[in-house]
């Protein structure tokens, strides 16, 4: 094994973490909590789930973050000699956290207050922007993994 194989591996892990876990929220419990629970119990859930799932963003951006600054002085011995596909990473992971902190910094804290005020008009319409931003990033996340799978730009 070599000394790239664990932050590599590591690095994999938490992309999958947050990706995946986007891909979940947005094509599987999105659909089913709308066919499943009324409104109010469907605001409910989400500050829940967003709570929880946001904890996990953090320890995958963190890791990613000591992952990624490992393997590219590890292989490339700092960011200028890396290739374009590196590069493009970066850009995109700098786009995905900019956005994931928007969310969870001015929207969830938005979410939060309109249902614990019961504004249920409120609530649906934050998490509204929500599920857009967080679909912007899924797409950002998916042309990302896209990129480091295949090195289109190598």
């Amino acid at each position: 094994m070599t000394a790239f194989a664990i932050p590599y591996s590591l690095h994999v892990l938490a992309a999958l973490v947050w990706v995946g876990g986007m891909f979940f929220a947005w094509l599987v419990l999105r659909p089913a909590a709308v066919a499943a629970l009324d409104g109010p119990a469907r605001l409910r859930l989400w500050v829940e789930v967003f709570q929880r799932f946001f904890v996990w963003v953090w320890v995958a951006v963190a890791v990613l973050v000591i992952s990624g600054m490992g393997m590219l002085h590890l292989r490339f011995a700092g960011f200028e000699a890396a290739p374009r596909y590196v590069q493009v990473m970066i850009g995109g992971f700098i786009a995905m956290l900019a956005l994931f902190i928007r969310i969870q910094t001015l929207l969830l804290p938005a979410l939060r207050k309109a249902v614990q005020a019961e504004d249920w008009s409120a609530g649906a319409g934050v998490l509204g922007r929500i599920r857009r931003l967080v679909g912007v990033n899924l797409l950002l996340g998916l042309a990302v993994v896209a990129v480091a799978s295949s090195r289109l730009l190598a």
